[in-house]
């Protein structure tokens, strides 16, 4: 018998040694399994369900699959799972914890009133007597061609989306749950891959979507770039990809040095380097400045709903995923991190509520409004401590409400050319459909954290949590950035208000309950959350510890 007949032979003998059986905590992973799963059944839904039926079944599993995720959360919440029974699941691939359950929950909630906004049928004109959303007749016709036209008038709608935003979403709930680096990027590709297509799939002004999704693509593969290599060399500094093992290689407490790996383990230069790209990755999908050039065009250019639903869930999950970075893997590099972080906050506040002010485009002002939410945000993250992830989860809950909600009305407005978004086109929008004007006003003194608004109490968190930190300094910035920031806002008030409407003025569409359903969840959350805090502040506070 020859060695490697021999090798197969005890191989063969005695398999289970050789090839671990992977365990899988399924019930703790059961709000991504629901969303992938319906995502899967979506592209079933595609290829096997009649076309006429397929926009019902798909609005009606994307909406369910939502539900029943967000009730799994509750029930791994209930029963413990954000605190005393905390644990690694998915072999060490994927944290069950309070951070984790709360960030998931939120872009379950936020995404189900996105969907909403996905399924609006009754804001455009029935084309050839067939209703027509958001999204092109078919996505993968040539705009202006023969092709289009015919699908046009065909009828034909582009159910895809509800599939593709599924499979984001599971993207999303796994991204601020990655124990481990490998699951971080993976989660990153999963999410950002559908985003990339459904910014491309606007019905109107399709070049301009287009040209929004290709930006969108080529920045986000660069940031995807510095990712990876940056995982590459923290791999190379700590032997493993997991976030406990390079945490406590980084604190000089890691009991087993791989061989292979023992010239590179505890080279500074590869942790700081290796640490600085992930932190560019991560701040790509923030938006901070100078990571943010994508930001406008993408928001200016993708279909309305798309663009609310991506400036809220998105930043949910990658804000999640940066605070488990910073306190779960990087505690130890406190002191280096901090100040790079105390620069990209300080820029992040300044730029986007300086540049939000010479914006003549609703969508692109909230685009910087978002960017300089971004700065705010970070103002929390600085804070290093329980307060600071505390005060983080309130804001994005708040926030995230808020976005979609905002761009929701924006949809509303609409000329003979679509969406108004022209800031001269909402002159004197507060006569001519007083409440949609009042429900946008709330949503912009949200932004501006305006007493009684959510804006006002998230703000307030993240601003005493990190003076508490010692970011004093941070705070006397952000309170200067939101007064430059209000002036913006209340000058697209006073527009609305105080100014007289055009003779030849966009309209002001009735929705479906789909939309007013969304508009009406994001304003009672904005005054809810304004007006009585406190429990929402207790439950994120509950759920502020990492497990490790």
């Amino acid at each position: 018998m020859t060695a490697a007949q021999g090798l197969l032979t005890v191989a063969a003998a005695d398999p289970a040694t050789r090839i671990p059986a992977p365990h899988i905590e399924y019930a703790q992973l059961a709000p991504t399994l629901i969303v992938v799963g319906a995502a899967v059944l979506g592209v079933l839904v595609e290829a096997f369900v009649p076309r006429k039926y397929r926009y019902y079944v798909q609005v009606f599993l994307a909406v369910a699959a939502l539900a029943a995720a967000f009730a799994a959360v509750v029930g791994l919440a209930a029963g413990g799972y954000g605190n005393s029974k905390a644990r690694i699941a998915a072999m060490g691939a994927i944290a069950v914890d309070g951070p984790a359950l709360f960030l998931q929950g939120t872009i379950l909630l936020a995404s189900i009133v996105a969907v909403f906004t996905f399924a609006e049928r009754r804001l455009d004109p029935a084309a050839h007597g067939k209703r027509v959303d958001s999204f092109a007749a078919q996505a993968a016709s040539v705009p202006g061609s023969d092709s289009e036209k015919a699908a046009v008038k065909a009828g034909f709608t582009t159910t895809e989306v509800f599939p593709l935003a599924l499979f984001a979403i599971s993207g999303m709930l796994i991204f601020p749950a990655a124990d481990d680096l490998l699951t971080l990027f993976i989660a990153l590709e999963v999410f950002s891959l559908p985003l990339y297509l459904l910014c491309a799939l606007a019905r109107r002004q399709r070049l301009m979507s287009q040209e929004a999704a290709v930006k969108y693509f080529l920045l986000g593969a660069f940031s995807s770039a510095f990712l990876l290599f940056g995982i590459a060399l923290l791999y190379g500094y700590a032997g493993s990809v997991s976030y406990a093992v390079i945490a406590d290689v980084v604190d000089g407490t890691v009991s087993k040095i791989d061989p292979a790996l023992a010239s590179t383990m505890g080279n500074d230069a590869l942790l700081l380097i290796g640490g600085a790209l992930i932190l560019m990755g991560l701040l790509f999908k923030v938006g901070a400045v100078p990571f943010h050039m994508w930001t406008p065009d993408v928001y200016q250019g993708a279909p309305t709903p798309v663009t609310g639903f991506m400036a809220a869930a998105t930043k949910v999950a990658a804000f999640g995923a940066l605070l488990r970075l910073l306190y779960v893997v990087l505690p130890g590099l406190r002191w280096d991190w901090r100040p790079v972080m105390w620069g990209v906050a300080i820029v992040t506040m300044l730029a986007g509520a300086v540049i939000a002010v010479t914006q003549t485009d609703v969508k692109r002002l909230l685009a910087y409004s978002s960017i300089a939410h971004a700065g705010f945000i970070l103002a929390g993250v600085i804070a290093t401590s329980a307060e600071g992830v505390k005060s983080v989860l309130f804001y994005l809950g708040a926030y995230s409400f808020v976005t979609i909600g905002a761009f929701a009305v924006v949809t509303l407005v609409r000329d003979a050319g679509g969406e108004a978004t022209h800031l001269s086109k909402w002159a004197g929008l507060g006569r001519r459909s007083p409440l949609t004007a009042a429900v946008f006003a709330v949503f912009l003194l949200a932004f501006a954290g305006i007493p009684l608004t959510s804006g006002f109490a998230g703000k307030f968190a993240v601003f005493k949590a990190a003076a508490e930190g010692g970011a004093g300094v941070l705070v006397v910035v952000g309170v200067i950035s939101s007064a430059i920031a209000a002036f913006f806002y209340i000058r697209v008030i006073v527009l609305m208000f105080f100014s007289e409407p055009k003779a030849d003025g966009p309209t002001v569409a009735v929705p479906s309950p789909l939309t007013m359903t969304t508009i009406a969840v994001g304003v009672a959350v904005t005054l809810v959350l304004g007006v009585a805090p406190q429990y929402f502040l207790d439950l994120a506070g509950h759920a502020s510890t990492f497990v490790r």
